[in-house]
């Protein structure tokens, strides 16, 4: 777990230090909106890391609107001024990394809205998923064995289910550093887990039975601990 959060918050500078060599690199040819960079490969190359790091600094800034990649075609400059491109590359940089417990208070401000939506949105498809992963979770548990990643893919289903993109795409986002940290923050003790089997059972027929209102608050109860951890209640 310890070599885990390591290794994330290493690419973390990496890709920070990757996006401040392509600052440069437009500011020194003097490059405008609809310009070319070069290749990942060749970028790869003058800065001495991988195309796999390269790619993961690209993807950043297309994040934040500042560059755009075309298939078959490369990356360009997007149409943004140089003084309002780098001046977002420094607000981009000073980005702290979210702590954990920051991760979780937005996990659970997610989770409630999302609970409600899949109540109204879910289809049958959708609850077909949700099951699976609460059987999945569910066996785990009465194993004796962990099922911190049964748990999130559980919720992963409910946002997938609340036909938002971008409220799944921020799930996605944060469960990972959620799943690295769960145990090392001990969030949750072991009877929590138990206690889960019932209260995802509560919001899954809360969503089924299409009761946004139901399913909102069995959320609401479900993230008791999380509470207690976030907001000391």
């Amino acid at each position: 777990m310890k070599l885990e959060a390591i290794t994330i918050n290493e690419n973390h500078q990496a890709q920070n230090a990757i996006i401040e060599k392509i600052r440069d690199l437009i500011n020194f040819k003097n490059l405008e909106p609809g310009d070319k960079l070069p290749s990942e490969r060749m970028l790869a190359e003058k800065f001495e890391v991988t195309r796999s790091n390269v790619r993961d600094a690209i993807q950043k800034l297309e994040f934040y609107g500042l560059l755009k990649s075309i298939p078959q075609s490369g990356t360009f400059v997007a149409n943004i001024g140089v003084i309002a491109l780098n001046g977002m590359i420094e607000d981009i940089l000073r980005l702290d990394k979210p702590d954990f417990k920051s991760l979780v208070e937005t996990r659970i401000l997610l989770e409630l809205k999302t609970a409600s939506l899949a109540a109204t949105r879910r289809t049958e498809d959708d609850l077909k998923h949700m099951k699976q992963t609460l059987d999945a979770y569910t066996e785990k548990v009465m194993n004796n064995e962990d099922a911190v990643q049964e748990d999130l893919l559980f919720h992963l289903a409910i946002a997938k289910a609340s036909g938002n993109s971008t409220m799944n795409t921020l799930m996605l986002t944060i469960t990972p550093e959620i799943i690295t940290n769960f145990e090392k923050y001990h969030v949750c003790n072991d009877n929590q887990a138990f206690l889960g089997i019932q209260e995802h059972n509560d919001i899954y027929e809360a969503i089924k039975n299409q009761q946004p209102a139901l399913a909102k608050e069995k959320m609401k109860i479900h993230f008791k601990a999380l509470y207690q951890y976030c907001y000391n209640e």
